[in-house]
């Protein structure tokens, strides 16, 4: 058969089931390439996926004889204005396609691995769609090298990795891959412990991201990330925080955790909760441009100087 691939996000980051299909129809000796309208021509089936809803399909004629469309992004719907995942619409891949080693070559990447080893995040924030999709038990899913091989870079995509039970396992094989590791979603700061933060030390990290959803949690969440600082003494370089803003919160409160996690040498990275509703030029986005533009924050040290220059 003819295989095609359509991944509607086009984001820097490689759509892992795609990889995955393509790596299963390759086994069945089938032909796959990524759809192109001008030189693919007819396929059997076509694959389009999706994380975000936001994403929009292709504007142009698909000519195959069989569509398929999955992916979070197909999942969520709009009710009263806000985003709602529905579960009827999902779709897992089977277990034999799950479980297979992704096909890195459709993206022509070659020295870095993108998976997971656990799903699922017992907070159950409602800005979150992990609890619908996964589930509110943090779970390991499967070991390093069900998506790795000996590459140089990881990029570790568990929505929760120190909530689940068997942590250290999954800390110890990124240790001992001696690769450069990437903590890409919001690690829970808030069950980060003495043992937790020896075993991260260990890991070759070249980027890890924590997250700040919420503010009301700062009295366990400041000590927290004061002691991260003490013990390691990473940086922005190593370090950046997902901070949730406009979720329950106020623009004051917003930069108190801003300021922060400035004054630790972090790197906050503002995420607006509805930015699609957000009209044009509103000061929740003018301040996520200051802060998520690493020249312009380190440049400009508080938000009413950069609303003064601008």
């Amino acid at each position: 058969m003819k295989i095609g691939l359509i991944d509607c996000d086009r984001t820097e980051f490689p759509n892992i089931a795609l990889m995955k299909l393509s790596a299963w129809h390759k086994s069945k000796n089938d032909h796959v390439e990524m759809y192109d309208p001008m030189f693919t021509g007819h396929c059997d089936i076509v694959y389009m996926s999706k994380v975000f809803s936001f994403s929009e399909e292709p504007n142009y004629c698909i000519d195959s004889d069989k569509i398929v469309k999955g992916g979070t992004g197909y999942c969520i719907s709009l009710i009263d204005e806000k985003e709602v995942f529905d579960k009827s619409k999902n779709i897992n891949l089977p277990d034999e396609i799950e479980n297979i080693f992704p096909d890195y070559s459709i993206y022509k990447i070659t020295d870095t691995a993108y998976g997971f080893m656990s799903r699922g995040c017992p907070r159950g924030c409602s800005f979150c769609h992990v609890k619908d999709k996964e589930g509110l038990c943090s779970y390991k899913v499967s070991d390093l090298n069900s998506f790795w091989n000996g590459q140089k870079f990881i990029e570790l995509m568990d929505p929760n990795t120190l909530a689940c039970k068997e942590w250290k396992d999954i800390l110890q094989q990124l240790i001992d891959s001696k690769s450069y590791v990437n903590f890409n979603q919001g690690v829970d700061i808030r069950l980060l412990t003495t043992e937790k933060l020896e075993y991260l030390r260990k890991v070759k990290i070249k980027h890890i991201h924590f997250a700040w959803d919420n503010y009301n949690d700062k009295e366990m969440i400041v000590p927290k990330f004061e002691e991260l600082k003490k013990v390691t003494g990473w940086n922005r370089g190593k370090v950046s925080v997902y901070v949730l803003c406009n979720f329950e919160t106020t623009i004051e409160q917003d930069l108190e955790r801003i300021y922060f996690l400035r004054s630790l040498n972090f790197q906050p990275y503002v995420m607006l909760y509805d930015k699609e509703h957000l009209i044009k030029g509103h000061i929740l986005k003018k301040m996520q441009r200051w802060c998520n533009n690493k020249f312009i924050f380190w440049s400009c040290d508080t938000f009413d100087k950069y609303l003064d220059k601008n």
